[in-house]
């Protein structure tokens, strides 16, 4: 697809902000104080009516959620071989649909699964910042996932891997719309606890893969361990595929949400793939992923449902930073948890048969969001409307029906801290770190990085252009989503389970 084609222009009705208004809605969790509250929050969420897919049958939904995939590890993104293994069935994959040159995650694990799952910025919910060993906190019961949503509308809905966006009695995946989960609470460097001299599990605390089925008490099974770890995902793989034999012999439509645990640290390759690249453990789980994806892939042929199937790959943020894993971002620079753009960038492709046209790319924005409103839409269900969405519906887009994505931008974050906006190939930031082991630097002024004349970010200004026109856009995005939140404020983190956001 041509994204250099013309656009309609945005509206500059709003008041031009100047640099010191920019600077005082980038350090706002809200940005609220700011913005003009006379402005119309355009949330995207509700426009339009659910559509039935035209045969009748809805759709099955696989989403294959990798772990901490950089933009430069695949060969369809330019890595691949130059990695150390060829991710044939991946690349594959990506010549079936559409691929997203410039699908934006989160910063963060948490984040990122929040904002998938709800179609909401993870800072609404409270998911802003990732999960760690003693907070149980997560998504409120108010939220509705992907998981309600579709299981409301037929589906049945099964979850494999960790879920990170709650850990206790009411937050799990079992509780927020699935039908069935086998994974872990948080993440996979916990698997590193039963070796380390200073740990106790008695006075620490034990992980454990977790098993429920919904309305049914969680079971705790075996301690995570190394080994564990290193051969979980062939776990992962098998009941994927008797969930969707299950639900197809049911003549039920699925959703299955497969949280891959590759490439995030430690990456330790199963039995059978080590040694199999010649370049090290790390290519080896490259070569394990691309495998396992295909795995997939050809339970869905082999069941007969490939044709009706929604598959979309994705990462969950941008790359391992930690030696000896560290990923890479390659056309692009830095790690998870900053504001560059490795980190706002991860892989994302899209195969719907006889609905995406096969064979395209598109450096055109779709945020992690859009894929919970594009999804739900696809099934023909409908998106709550009694609560801010900021998913965009994305099928007319991805259908090629039209030119450019429904999103030209979105703010993005760091935790609670706003680092600033995208805009197209633009981005304004007010908070610089590079890597996710570096401190972040609060800036003076914003840098206005153009991306396509500096796609590794090392001028703080595009000379001899300023870019000023620029803050015409950034503005708008920071006062629709001020505006969002005055109608709707956002439910704090660690809020009680039975949090309900109180709406103007």
């Amino acid at each position: 697809m041509n994204t250099d084609e013309p656009r309609e222009p945005l509206s500059t009705n709003a008041a031009f902000l100047n640099r010191r208004d920019i600077l005082v809605a980038g350090t706002s969790v809200a940005a609220a104080s700011v913005l003009n509250p006379n402005l119309q929050i355009r949330t995207a969420a509700a426009e339009g009516d659910a559509v039935s897919p035209k045969d009748g049958r809805p759709p099955n939904i696989v989403y294959f959620l990798v772990d901490n995939l950089g933009y430069g590890e695949l060969g369809c993104y330019g890595g691949g071989i130059l990695r150390g293994a060829d991710t044939r069935r991946i690349d594959a994959f990506a010549n079936e649909g559409l691929k997203l040159l410039n699908f934006a995650p989160e910063a963060q694990c948490t984040p990122s699964r929040s904002a998938l799952m709800t179609g909401r910025y993870a800072i609404r919910s409270g998911n802003h910042t990732v999960a760690l060993p003693g907070d149980d906190g997560g998504l409120v019961a108010w939220e509705r996932t992907m998981g309600d949503v579709l299981s409301e509308n037929g589906y049945a809905t099964a979850c494999v891997g960790k879920w990170h966006i709650g850990a206790a009695q009411g937050r799990w995946p079992t509780d927020q719309g699935f039908d069935e989960w086998y994974g872990i609470p948080r993440t996979w460097d916990e698997s590193y606890w039963p070796d380390d001299p200073w740990y106790d599990a008695r006075r620490d605390g034990v992980t454990r893969v977790l098993e429920s089925r919904k309305r049914e008490k969680v079971q705790e099974l075996q301690q995570l361990t190394l080994d564990v770890r290193r051969d979980i995902d062939a776990e992962f793989l098998a009941r994927s595929k008797s969930f969707m034999r299950r639900s197809v012999e049911a003549k039920t439509p699925f959703f299955l949400y497969f949280n891959h645990s590759l490439m995030h640290m430690p990456t330790i390759p199963r039995a059978e793939f080590k040694g199999k690249s010649g370049q090290g453990d790390w290519a080896d789980c490259l070569l394990e992923l691309d495998s396992d994806f295909g795995a997939i892939l050809d339970t869905l042929k082999e069941l007969g449902v490939e044709e009706n199937t929604i598959v979309v790959f994705s990462g969950d943020n941008g790359p391992e930073e930690l030696e000896p894993w560290r990923g890479t971002a390659g056309f692009f620079d830095g790690s998870y948890f900053t504001a560059m753009e490795g980190s706002l960038r991860t892989p994302c492709l899209v195969r719907y048969p006889h609905h995406v046209p096969p064979g395209r790319q598109t450096n055109d924005i779709v945020h992690i969001t859009d894929m919970f409103t594009t999804l739900i839409r696809w099934a023909g269900a409908d998106i709550p409307t009694d609560r801010v969405i900021d998913g965009v519906d994305q099928r007319s887009f991805l259908e090629g029906a039209q030119p450019n994505s429904a999103r030209e931008g979105f703010p993005f974050w760091m935790g609670d801290t706003l680092y600033g906006v995208k805009w197209r190939n633009f981005k304004m930031v007010t908070h610089l770190q590079r890597s996710s082991l570096e401190p972040a630097e609060k800036l003076a002024s914003p840098h206005i990085v153009n991306l396509t004349v500096d796609p590794k970010e090392r001028k703080a200004i595009d000379l001899p252009y300023m870019h000023s026109w620029t803050a015409v856009h950034f503005g708008k995005i920071l006062k629709d989503f001020g505006q969002s939140v005055r109608r709707e404020p956002l439910i704090p983190a660690g809020a009680p389970l039975d949090h309900v956001p109180k709406r103007a």
